[in-house]
């Protein structure tokens, strides 16, 4: 007991809430008749009982708020400054959105490590006071294209759905899915480091830097450890930047699925080996079936023309990108016999891309590569490539062989997204991946989504009962009374309910005599000595230790 007690005290506790959890308030920026206040009329859906365009969409920002809300804890408002205003949008592609944080701090109280950057929703969580506020700012900021309420056909007709139980229908994305995915960069799924010089941000880390590293070497470099250089090559090394933290580590067993995507190369010995591969939306999903067979070039080198009959009989087809569609190219190398199909990029850079489109008629597995691999292969083929299209049903998909997550590096880099999300090659598709997919289902744990744990690694600590002491990490009262003053029986001491580093208060100690106790005569006696030892370490004074024994006593 006493030398509990020798802990130094963290504050006189402030009135904390009295649920677990976080709140987040979307406060809505924009001006009368436009965006979250658009009036035109909407008949509810999806569990979404707003009658207007406007109001369902704020509806899905505060749903959002809320699903984050009950997954994450602190005992500081989060706030959300947001709009729902006309952004760029075309026929061919749109901007849905973005929201990142306001504010950044660093040396903080309760910072896990010093000259390190934080997002401030997660500062203020762990340093339990609104550090944004004393800026004049609020947490995050968020933007969304209010162009797609609605069709258009300058957008390709393209829009949001507002429903809250991802049933989007044909050309539709689903505004809750997009908005939670947003919502998580700025709560902190992040960093802060220039994505092509690779210089730190002020020349300090970033707290999700922290686990940032490349595992192109057997120990895998962190990119604490790395040069600014460094860090720009390690970017730009697809499939080889991963996260490197415990908790991510065990979400992955959890979540990720075995079966990684490839094209292996049989022979010649030359060019024997597993090249990465993008995967179609349309065909079989690569590995189902496995396809084992030589490679040919299609007639048509592009693959845009009717090949002719048998001339890919038996075959794994080759195209190369550019002029018609995917679909078009896999399905003239299937109707003339092929077995598989690969696209090879017509750009550089790595990895390769996910091939787009829909064709219900092709049913043989169509994959990519890219320029450089693929220029090797064809290379050779005159004289004979023998390839297999499947999966690596040994590795996870979307971690590397020593079970860490892997994160988006393509080359070149991509400003916003390079590093800031799992690598799309993850399977099931996880929330924070650089596009939005279909599957989502707007959780974010496992087994489905491996976003908390991450969150939990960087700071977000489970903390149900808002003491500010990590539930897993160190409180050694979970559920702690944090009632201003000290209540024994109903009877007020007025002494303040002080809180100590362990995430016990002096109510909880009172708690502790009252559950060892064989009788009323002992638990005030044990009340008397922790009395004593909250006076002999200077946390009260006299006549309070005097008003705990007095409250004591008098408890029934």
């Amino acid at each position: 007991m006493k030398k509990s007690l020798l802990l130094i005290a963290l504050v006189s506790l402030f009135a904390a809430q009295a649920f677990a959890g976080a709140h987040l308030v979307v406060n809505n920026l924009d001006p009368a008749g436009t965006g979250f206040n658009d009036p035109t009329p909407a008949a509810p859906v999806g569990g979404n009982p707003g009658t207007t365009k406007g109001q369902q969409a704020l509806n899905v920002f505060q749903q959002a708020a809320n699903i984050w809300g009950a997954n994450l804890d602190s005992t500081v408002t989060i706030n959300i400054d947001a709009t729902f205003e006309p952004l760029a949008c075309t026929a061919t592609g749109s901007v849905l959105g973005s929201a990142g944080a306001q504010d950044i701090w660093s040396d903080f109280p309760n910072a896990e490590f010093s000259g390190t950057w934080y997002h401030s929703a997660l500062a203020s969580k762990r340093a339990g006071i609104d550090l944004a506020a004393i800026d004049g700012l609020h947490d995050i900021r968020a933007r969304f294209n209010n162009l797609l309420a609605t069709p258009n056909a300058a957008c390709g007709n393209l829009t949001w759905y507002f429903g809250y139980d991802g049933n989007e229908g044909a050309n539709q994305i689903d505004l809750l899915a997009v908005v939670l995915h947003e919502f998580g960069h700025g709560l902190g799924f992040s960093t802060f480091v220039n994505k092509s010089s690779g210089a730190e941000l002020a020349g300090l880390h970033d707290i999700y830097e922290h686990y940032l590293a490349d595992d192109s070497t057997p120990t895998p470099t962190s990119f604490l450890d790395m040069t600014d250089a460094q860090r720009s090559a390690a970017i730009i090394n697809p499939l080889h930047v991963v996260w490197n933290g415990p908790k991510v580590d065990a979400a992955v067993t959890q979540t990720l699925a075995f079966g990684t995507p490839g094209v292996i190369v049989n022979s010649p010995a030359s060019i024997a080996g597993n090249y990465l591969v993008g995967s179609a939306a349309f065909g079989a999903p690569i590995g189902s079936p496995t396809v084992t067979a030589n490679l040919a070039i299609a007639a048509d080198p592009l693959g845009c023309a009717a090949l002719p009959a048998g001339s890919l009989t038996g075959l794994i087809g080759v195209a190369t990108r550019g002029t018609c569609t995917f679909a078009v190219k896999a399905k003239n190398m299937q109707n003339a016999g092929a077995i598989g199909a690969i696209i090879v990029n017509n750009a550089a850079g790595s990895p390769p891309p996910g091939l787009g489109g829909a064709d219900p008629t092709i049913t043989i597995p169509v994959g990519s590569l890219t320029q450089a691999d693929g220029n090797a292969i064809k290379a050779l083929i005159p004289s004979g490539v023998n390839a297999t299209l499947g999966v690596d049903s040994t590795l996870r998909a979307g971690s590397d062989r020593a079970g860490h997550a892997m994160l988006y590096a393509p080359n070149p880099v991509v400003g916003g997204s390079s590093t800031s999300h799992w690598d799309p090659i993850a399977s099931p598709n996880q929330l924070m991946e650089p596009a939005i997919n279909g599957d989502l289902t707007h959780n974010v744990t496992p087994p489905y989504d491996m976003t908390l744990p991450l969150f939990r690694e960087i700071g977000w600590d489970p903390d149900a009962d808002l003491d500010l002491v990590a539930d897993d990490n160190g409180d050694a009262c979970l559920g702690s009374d944090l009632q201003p003053s000290v209540i024994i029986g109903g009877n007020n001491s007025g002494v303040p309910n002080t809180l100590f580093t362990n995430g016990c208060s002096i109510k909880d100690l009172v708690n502790q005599c009252s559950v060892g106790a064989k009788n009323h005569g002992a638990f005030s006696s044990c009340v008397a000595g922790l009395g004593n030892a909250l006076l002999s370490n200077g946390i009260i004074n006299s006549a309070q230790k005097d008003a705990l024994q007095s409250a004591a006593a008098r408890a029934k």
